[in-house]
């Protein structure tokens, strides 16, 4: 399969079988960068997971039980963005394999998903003239968006769209510290995070007494992990008022800190230069405190000690002063807390999670800006997580080239580096998933089965 090839759709997909010469194999295999249209032909026709997407979103209801609804899958909103920022909203499929075959004829730059509506979301219009207000939305799992550009003001080492190990740290604090709480707090059970593909995370709750909240519930569960209150205007982002933290804030100040002073102190180099201390020093509302700081850091300009123990001494300062047994004004107290809270707590797009009808990229969706897939996050091992390693679209395509032909097409994308995120994706979300939701479809049937009897002997 050949750059011209590729880049002008005449590869039917094809693959070079020819074994190269010795040398010659990464020139003969490469695919440039550059994102193409044409590599989503062969991504969608080799790759993508179509039929694991469509059993997600079916939740059982795939035609197998008598009890489950055999329209549930027909009413799911798919969004596709074309080439040249075309957008197509309300594309429905009755069917797993109407929805591949429309996903590989039209090589959708991006696939949103949205919500289940009351009815088919492609006639909406018919019922529309019908005079009734019966088109409306009725599932959708509760998700959350959390973007690197919101961190902007407390990360030194990217900006923007950019981001790196060092920043990327705060990505997984968000995981360490929501996901626990949707399962301990909230009782979620299934619960997917993905990576967006360039900057940021996106996370899918999917239990059923999930997707089916209002928006005023989903609202109260995005408020209570609001801590982040703050804009680029705001001196002071984090007010912890009360006098002893809530239970979730103890337990996730104790996953903040641990990152704040193993990682982030010296990766951000936090305390490194006037202007950065000063942002930190303008956090604590005491200006003597403030001032003995501020002419200690000034005095010792000359000393020995590296950039990378200055941040670590430098915040030890401060909580020696805050943490004093002297007396201190009202609010200081917890100043040592609001100051970690301020750089490592989650910023999420409340927007995104409070809302039913919102739109969130579907997972293996391919980045157009960065060619890198959307792949599932083990919130268990998230820490090993490494955006910059994710798989690329120019990448994979080299891996079917140097693979050649296989034998059994279901698995080809186990022979490609994108195989261990779809197997993850199976064996730890959506088995234990479907699982979960063909035992709920079948205890409903026989609920509705012995109502009936019951009837009838009346």
């Amino acid at each position: 399969m050949t750059k011209e090839e590729i880049e002008n759709g005449t590869a039917d997909m094809e693959i070079d079988q020819r074994e190269p010469l010795n040398g010659e194999r990464s020139e003969l295999n490469a695919v440039p960068d550059d994102f193409n249209a044409n590599y989503l032909k062969v991504y969608y026709g080799k790759l993508f997971p179509h039929a694991d997407i469509f059993k997600w979103m079916s939740y059982g209801n795939d035609g197998k039980h008598p009890g489950c609804d055999e329209s549930y899958f027909g009413r799911r909103e798919f969004s596709f963005t074309l080439d040249n920022d075309i957008y197509l909203r309300f594309q429905s499929f009755n069917s797993a394999s109407k929805l591949e075959n429309s996903i590989k004829e039209k090589c959708p730059f991006k696939i949103d998903i949205g919500p289940v509506y009351s009815v088919d979301p492609a006639k909406r219009h018919a019922y529309a003239q019908s005079g009734n207000n019966v088109f409306t939305p009725v599932e959708k799992e509760l998700v959350f968006d959390i973007d690197m550009t919101d961190y902007d003001d407390v990360r030194y080492c990217c900006s923007g769209a950019d981001v790196c190990l060092k920043c990327w740290t705060l990505m997984t604090i968000a995981i360490k510290v929501i996901d626990p709480a949707l399962r301990d707090d909230f009782g979620f059970n299934h619960i997917l995070w993905v990576y967006s593909g360039r900057r940021g995370v996106h996370c899918w709750v999917c239990d059923a007494k999930a997707r089916r909240l209002t928006n005023e519930q989903r609202s109260s569960i995005a408020e209570y992990f609001r801590v982040y209150k703050g804009n680029e205007n705001s001196q002071k982002k984090v007010s912890l008022t009360s006098s002893a933290l809530h239970p979730f804030l103890l337990r996730s100040y104790k996953v903040l800190e641990e990152f704040f002073e193993g990682n982030l102190l010296s990766n951000q180099s936090l305390f490194s230069t006037e202007e950065r201390y000063e942002k930190i020093l303008e956090m604590i509302p005491d200006e003597s405190i403030t001032s003995e700081l501020r002419g200690k850091w000034q005095d010792n300009k000359k000393s020995s000690i590296s950039k990378e123990n200055i941040n670590v001494d430098r915040w030890k300062h401060v909580k020696k002063i805050l943490k004093s047994g002297k007396q201190k004004p009202q609010g200081l107290g917890k100043c040592v807390e609001e100051i970690v809270f301020s750089f490592s707590y989650p910023r999420l797009d409340m927007e995104v999670s409070k809302h039913m009808n919102h739109l969130l990229k579907a997972p293996f969706c391919i980045h157009p800006k960065t060619g890198r897939v959307c792949v599932p996050i083990d919130p268990n091992h998230c820490e090993e997580f490494d955006p910059t390693a994710v798989p690329t679209l120019s990448k994979l395509l080299e891996e079917i080239n140097m693979g050649g032909l296989g034998t059994d097409d279901d698995a080809e994308w186990d022979r490609t580096s994108l195989g261990k995120s779809i197997r993850f994706f199976r064996s730890s979300f959506l088995q234990p998933l479907l699982k979960s939701c063909k035992e709920e479809i079948e205890n409903s049937y026989n609920a509705k089965l012995q109502h009936s009897k019951t009837s009838l002997t009346w």
